[in-house]
């Protein structure tokens, strides 16, 4: 048996049974839900083993209490196969009036929730979990702590290990737990193993409707050619009539997005909306983002070589990556990631943005002297642009690149960081 890599979804999970009945950790299929639910609970029950799952989901009609019995914390693999489950329970919990008594795995929103009568508010917290950071892979050095820039630090020190042709391989190889340790050629099957399970079954668990598997290629290809973008489903309609033969229409293509969200497959980033010193039109619409870069790569038929011959995509898929870390790190220190763009062409590529009100401001750069320093003045425009009499400052601008081998502080106190430093 391979060995545990701890994940930073551990210490959310133990923190979040502290407070609530039960946990719900969601999150795509393959990023590891199950493995870290293992590690804290006591009674497990699989609802999709293939001996067990038509009795397990019989059972969940006829007396739901019987699967629910056993030493706790519970897990409960899988639960969105039976969402009868969910007032069952969501009334246990309510009855045992006890803390930490089941821990909830799902990578997909049940395909109906018509049988779910309670929206299990007080009794049930949510957890999300994603394809692992590069911290969590061991290929991050998490000399620079996102926490420690939150708490006033103003000196860094860190050296990335990461040169430019393994962060290629790194972005094509994704975050998902059991390719970590494989030979690079194995590891880089596994994304596309994943996509192609998506486009051919896991896509229709999501509303239980058959789809065409062309289709769904054609539309994820679409999607990955937009990511980072805030493109509306009108324009990633317009890009599959531009690049094929058979167009699909806004409500298909609306329709195949939802399945994709429903089963964490993309993740899109909403918009932040600070206080401004003058009146300016902020852009409110989501940028497009695949959960892992490598969905963008399979979807793409891509790999290492082709990200090294073209920067400009391999640029905006090291943004994906990007954001998926940032987001697993925020998760850790109660925050969110937003990114902000207003009328003017003003962008922010990353918000960090805490529960306390406090925020840091994020530009993500591939690397080169130039481009870090256009994102820093960037980041000093938009710092200007915020009216501290009404919000805080910002706790800290910060470059994210890909090469480079230093983290350091500028003299204008614009943190540069390689995204091979980084850490919660």
């Amino acid at each position: 048996m391979k060995n545990y890599k701890k994940r930073i979804a551990d210490d959310i999970l133990k923190r979040k049974l502290k407070g609530k009945g039960a946990v719900l950790i969601e999150g795509p299929k393959w990023c590891g839900k199950t493995t870290t639910a293992e590690q804290i609970a006591t009674s497990l029950l699989y609802m999709d083993d293939p001996e067990k799952k038509e009795q397990n989901i019989t059972m969940s009609e006829l007396n739901p209490k019987r699967l629910l019995q056993g030493a706790v914390p519970r897990l409960i693999d899988e639960w969105q196969l039976a969402p009868k489950l969910w007032d069952a329970i969501r009334f246990e919990v309510d009855h045992r009036d006890e803390l930490g008594q089941f821990v909830l795995t799902g990578s997909a929103v049940p395909a109906s929730t018509k049988e779910i009568t309670h929206s299990g508010t007080g009794r049930f917290t949510w957890l999300t979990m994603r394809p692992m950071s590069l911290y969590e892979s061991g290929e991050s050095t998490g000399e620079v702590s996102l926490k420690d820039l939150f708490d006033g630090i103003t000196k860094i020190d860190g050296n990335s290990n990461i040169d430019i042709n393994r962060l290629a391989f790194m972005v094509c190889r994704g975050g998902w737990p059991q390719a970590i340790d494989m030979q690079d050629d194995i590891a880089l099957d596994q994304a596309m193993d994943y996509y192609d399970a998506v486009v051919h079954s896991d896509i229709n668990r999501a509303d239980n409707i058959q789809k065409n598997p062309e289709r769904v290629r054609r539309l994820m290809r679409s999607y990955a050619r937009n990511q980072g973008g805030q493109v509306p489903n009108t324009v990633i309609a317009q890009d599959i009539s531009a690049n094929d033969e058979a167009p699909m229409n806004e409500d298909t293509v609306a329709s195949y997005i939802n399945a994709l969200r429903k089963i964490f497959v993309i993740e899109d980033m909403p918009a932040w909306n600070p206080n401004l010193r003058s009146k300016t039109a902020i852009r409110s619409s989501d940028t497009r983002y695949y959960i892992d870069p490598s969905i963008a790569v399979a979807a793409l038929g891509i790999g290492p070589n082709d990200l090294l011959n073209d920067l400009k995509i391999f640029g905006l898929l090291f943004e994906t990556l990007c954001v998926r870390d940032l987001r697993v790190f925020a998760g850790a220190l109660n925050g969110e990631v937003y990114h902000y763009r207003d009328k003017d062409g003003l962008e922010c590529d990353a918000v960090i943005h805490l529960r306390n009100g406090e925020y840091g401001l994020i530009e993500i750069k591939l690397g080169g002297d130039k481009l870090i320093e256009e994102g820093a003045k960037s980041l000093k425009t938009m710092r200007a642009k915020i009216d501290t009499g009404k919000m805080k400052a910002p706790s800290f601008l910060m470059v994210l690149t890909g090469s480079g081998d230093y983290a350091y502080c500028r003299h204008d106190h614009v943190f540069v960081v390689p995204i091979g430093c980084l850490r919660d």
